[in-house]
């Protein structure tokens, strides 16, 4: 089947925006289906670096489409702003679509995430308060405004105007601030709306024909697993799907159309913000892995926290995206450390348990079991071929694929497009 979709299988920044820009070079049809702004990949190119946070990575080809599909929340500032540096740095974006049901982000969604964050105090959820929740909610609750709504200057105005009265109420009643001018909203977004209405249509179209034709596609997810609203480590998600079953509601295409799904996931495990992380390091050797993967967010330059490769959770993501494979990314950020650590089970309450709690406070309660096996000091940044990677980084490798029962279709041994190792060709 033509058709590959590319999954986080960790809690986001594992390293997607690389495989996607690898892939994207081979596709016809590059998708991204979910999330926001609030995401990011960093991509290097001939030693020239391009983050991309709403824009597809297959942007880096003028001959591919590139798509935004419906499932996404749709910032036009923050949309115009990675045109215009993309631009700057000599990239074509003629070729980008999206699609007319994107809900869009105002002023107010920014304000109430931002807000509604400080509100929490302590049980603050790490967001980014680019407003992506707070639009994300409007349209479960069906009030959103979407970007074909937006074109139309009467009806915008009706649906705005009535947006910002509510939403005034809640910014000034609730949280005792100051609310917008829903005329300068509306005259902004009308400026928005005539620089973006070039690259809007129906998106379901182009990507039901190109998978008709045979066309490659690739479906391109932001995110991770475990930051799923339904199956990540709840309340500390984002606010919609980044597994395999978001790319069919979010792109509009069935799961009969999902080829390969490929997990994307570090040679070690991060995340960002709150929330429980059984094998985080809190000692030197978390902090020489977050030097050494320069783990730093690519939206928000948070530090990422950082411990060692938990095959626990990623068993888990394999199960519930249905993973054909995966990709190990960051291997040489592990070299020069004499011993490697991988989890294979945890310690909950004196019992040995090898599933991923859904309970946060069961999973905070659980001690990595570890395996050790042996590191190895050599740079493997330069290496082309599996069999020349140092015995143990194979070692390391064969030991996830066996507790995983998947196989590492691909290796990552630095930054560039070209320090890849690919050991199985996908499309």
């Amino acid at each position: 089947m033509p058709s590959v979709v590319v999954i986080g299988a960790q809690w986001g920044d594992e390293g997607k925006g690389k495989i996607i820009d690898y892939l994207a070079g081979q596709a016809k049809v590059v998708v991204r289906s979910q999330g926001g702004n609030n995401a990011g990949h960093t991509v290097i190119v001939e030693d020239k670096k391009y983050a991309f946070h709403l824009l597809p990575s297959g942007v880096l080809y003028k001959d591919k489409v590139n798509i935004i599909s419906n499932g996404v929340v749709f910032d036009p500032e923050g949309f115009l702003k990675e045109i215009e540096i993309l631009q700057s740095q000599g990239v074509d974006t003629s070729n980008i679509k999206i699609d007319e049901r994107v809900h869009v982000i105002f002023p107010y969604h920014k304000k109430i995430d931002a807000l509604e964050e400080e509100a929490r105090g302590d049980q603050q959820i790490g967001t980014t308060k680019k407003g992506i929740g707070p639009c994300y909610m409007d349209k479960i609750e069906r009030s959103g405004i979407r970007l074909g709504e937006m074109l139309d200057k009467e009806l915008f105005k009706e649906r705005l105007f009535y947006q910002v009265d509510r939403k005034n109420k809640i910014i000034e009643k609730i949280y005792d601030s100051q609310g917008f001018d829903k005329e300068e909203i509306f005259n902004t977004y009308c400026d928005y709306a005539e620089k973006i209405k070039q690259y809007v249509t129906d998106t379901t179209v182009i990507v039901h024909e190109a998978l008709e034709a045979g066309d490659k596609v690739l479906f391109e997810g932001a995110q991770g697993t475990l930051l799923d609203i339904d199956l990540g480590t709840y309340p500390y998600v984002t606010s919609s799907h980044p597994t395999s079953g978001g790319f069919c509601v979010g792109a509009g295409v069935g799961p009969n159309r999902l080829g390969e799904i490929l997990g994307i996931v570090k040679a070690y495990t991060t995340r960002v913000g709150h929330g429980p992380f059984p094998t985080e390091l809190f000692n030197e050797t978390g902090d020489l892995i977050r030097e050494k993967g320069n783990e730093y967010g690519t939206t928000t330059r948070r530090p990422r926290r950082c411990g060692w490769f938990d095959g626990v959770m990623v068993k888990y993501t394999a199960r519930v995206n249905g993973l054909t494979g995966i990709s190990l990314m960051l291997l040489d950020v592990l070299s020069g450390f004499e011993k490697i650590k991988i989890c294979t089970g945890y310690e909950m309450d004196g019992k040995v348990i090898h599933h991923f709690p859904a309970n946060l406070k069961t999973l905070g309660r659980c001690k990595p079991i570890y395996e050790e096996l042996d590191g190895w000091d050599e740079d493997i940044t330069n290496i082309e071929r599996y069999e020349d990677l140092p015995l143990n980084a194979r070692k390391y490798i064969d030991r996830i694929e066996d507790y995983l029962g998947l196989p590492v279709k691909m290796v990552s041994v630095g930054p560039k497009r070209s320090q890849t190792i690919v050991r199985e060709t996908l499309f």
